[in-house]
């Protein structure tokens, strides 16, 4: 008699064959871990039941400690006890501009490294600890090995952050499948993808505010796929800077100047308490050492009010970006532990006109939505939606005149790759700087630079004969190689992106407001640089053209080419525009003549010696 197979819904009929995959949100103030298990997501849990990780680790002389049992030195050793690593991950040191009770050691320019009483530890190195533990509960949980993870990351990380947090997975022995955009991840969760009414596109808000990072996302879902219309957030506004602003009423209220380390832990964890209280309660006490202090609702939103404000001031953005009116939304959905408060959740309801979906916990969907790509990706199931992320900035390279060619747009689903082609600028040129930008500006010095590169080896041609092929790569990370190829000589050089550190919030929303504001100026300014490079190749070519046939010239011709050039080169060192066009022209008058007798002379050489018959019998 045979046997039957029996498995469960989801998993393959080879239990051999199924392979374990896990999802990670590593959060700023939380991280968790997801897998999932007959064909449904689940939060992984630690021996005492519990589904958070609070990110914290303790470095002590002796030992480590993580999460819970780290908790307690935030206030007794908060030197040495680290918390929203996150906020440090591909930042440099100069970007950090918060308060804190850490030694950071490094150059300005670099992402540092925390001095503790075990030595330095790079932000890279404590979030990997972080991921090793949760790696550890999933693998005494489902009591098998680790085949891959997804872990996901704030829309808004850059390249610099994206790596960074890539390379702390890689620390920690875990298998990256993919680096999931918190949003996208949200979305997977709820389902949105397996609405009834398919027929018709449908667009969904996601609202993503944490202990450290705000992302909001305007996804749409057409046809089985995922697309990120547009992105917007900051990298450094959440849960913890709602804390800050209580503190700073505290500090107001109670006439106090200056905190030492430990009085500071004691006032952000009485604010972070009391925030959460306000979520159940008209007012609360605040007790602070030996203070004490009221803290009602009213006052609360009033507080905070400065850093609401920025969430809805992005998502007006990003609801521009992606061309929508409210109308347009079908739902909204609050992600994050912060949107628990009822002061989120009043403002987003007032802002879209609806009631935001939060039924799954706002701690756990983002988990939950990794858990459920990873089983995708790693291949257990073949039913799921295709999910397209975009690139929150414009990715570009200098060209000459410092001006910017952009060669993957902002808001581009990606993966993706874009090919352009280019040229040299001077004769006999056998190298070719690429400098990758990235920004909205068409001018190098006002976007951020990411990398630079040098191809080698062009054979030696006229100016404007080499073909040199440029591509961008963005792979399903956000990470990107670019890559240059002289296709004659087939001469190859690349870069893979990896700045030290990552934008700050502030640069990220200043490039993005300055494309904006500065559109007509930049148009103006493109427009000067564009013609002065002309001008100059004019120049250029001329100049050569002059040490080899100049005596072609009377006195006079040769003056008048002369006293032209001279006018070009001083209009030139200044910004008019119609002054260089006009300087231009003047000088076409002679430098043109000048070419009609240099094809005559060539005409001439190349009749030489030959007869009309010579012509006629040709044919």
């Amino acid at each position: 008699m045979a046997l039957l197979q029996i498995a469960e819904p989801g998993q393959s009929s080879a239990p051999h064959e199924h392979r374990i995959a896990i999802g990670i949100d590593l959060g700023t103030t939380h991280s968790l871990v997801a897998t999932v298990l007959s064909g449904k997501a689940k939060v992984l849990n630690d021996e005492q039941g519990r589904v958070l990780l609070p990110s914290i680790v303790h470095y002590a002389e002796q030992n480590t400690q993580y999460g819970y049992e780290a908790a307690p030195f935030i206030t007794t050793d908060p030197k040495n006890t680290i918390v929203s690593v996150k906020r440090f991950m591909g930042r440099s040191q100069a970007d950090i501009k918060f308060q804190h009770p850490y030694t950071l050691v490094g150059e300005a320019n670099e992402m540092p490294a925390f001095e503790t009483v075990q030595g330095r530890k790079t932000p890279v190195e404590i979030s990997a600890e972080i991921l090793k533990k949760l790696k550890d509960r999933a693998e005494a949980s489902l009591k098998n090995e680790i085949n891959g993870a997804v872990i996901t990351v704030p829309a808004y990380f850059d390249e610099a952050q994206r790596q960074a947090t890539r390379d702390a997975a890689q620390l920690a022995g875990l298998n990256v499948l993919r680096l999931l955009n918190e949003p996208t991840a949200a979305a997977v969760a709820y389902g949105l993808d397996q609405e009834t009414n398919l027929s018709t596109d449908r667009n969904y808000v996601i609202y993503d505010l944490g202990g450290g990072t705000f992302d909001v996302s305007i996804l749409r879902f057409s046809q089985g796929v995922f697309e990120v219309l547009a992105t917007g957030g900051h990298t450094a506004l959440g849960g913890d800077d709602l804390d800050r602003l209580i503190l700073k009423w505290a500090k107001k209220q109670l006439d106090l100047e200056h905190l030492d380390d430990e009085e500071y832990a004691h006032f952000i964890t009485a604010a972070r308490r009391a925030k959460e209280a306000l979520s159940d309660k008209e007012s609360v006490e605040l007790k602070i050492l030996d203070h004490s202090l009221t803290l009602d609702r009213p006052t609360f939103e009033e507080i905070i009010k400065v850093a609401l404000d920025k969430t809805i001031s992005v998502c007006k953005r990003v609801m521009r970006d992606a061309k929508l009116e409210l109308d347009d939304i079908q739902n909204v959905v609050l992600v994050g532990g912060s949107t628990r408060s009822y002061a989120v959740q009043k403002a987003v309801r007032e802002v879209f006109n609806q009631e935001p979906l939060c039924t799954i916990n706002p701690d756990e969907v983002v988990a939950i939505g990794a858990a459920i790509t990873a089983d995708q990706l790693i291949g257990n199931s073949k039913n799921g939606s295709l999910l397209l992320d975009v690139t929150p900035l414009s990715l570009g390279l200098e060209t000459m005149g410092g001006l910017v060619e952009r060669l993957i747009a902002r808001n581009t689903a990606i993966p993706v790759a874009r090919r352009q082609e280019f040229t040299t600028y001077q004769d006999g040129q056998t190298a070719m700087l690429i400098h990758v930008v990235q920004g909205e500006r068409d001018l190098v010095d006002h976007c951020r630079s990411l990398g630079r590169f040098v191809l080698r080896g062009i054979p030696p041609m006229t100016a404007g004969q080499a073909r040199i092929e440029v591509t961008f790569q963005v792979d399903a990370d956000g990470l990107l190689t670019v890559s240059a190829q002289e296709t004659t000589s087939g001469v190859k050089a690349h870069i893979d992106i990896k700045p030290s550190y990552g934008l700050s919030s502030e640069d990220t929303e200043r490039l993005l407001l300055e494309g904006y504001k500065y559109a007509e100026e930049d148009k103006n300014l493109r427009h000067l640089q564009e013609t002065k490079v002309e001008a100059q190749r004019e120049l250029e070519a001329l100049n050569q053209a002059l040490k080899v046939d100049a005596k072609l010239l009377s006195e006079q011709q040769l003056n008048d080419l002369n006293a032209a050039t001279a006018q070009l080169e001083q209009e030139l060192q200044g910004t008019d525009i119609k002054a260089i066009e006009s300087a231009v022209e003047q000088l076409k008058i002679h430098s043109d003549a000048f070419a009609a007798l240099r094809m005559n002379q060539h005409i001439d050489a190349a009749l030489k010696g030959t007869k009309l018959d010579d012509w006629s019998n040709s044919n």
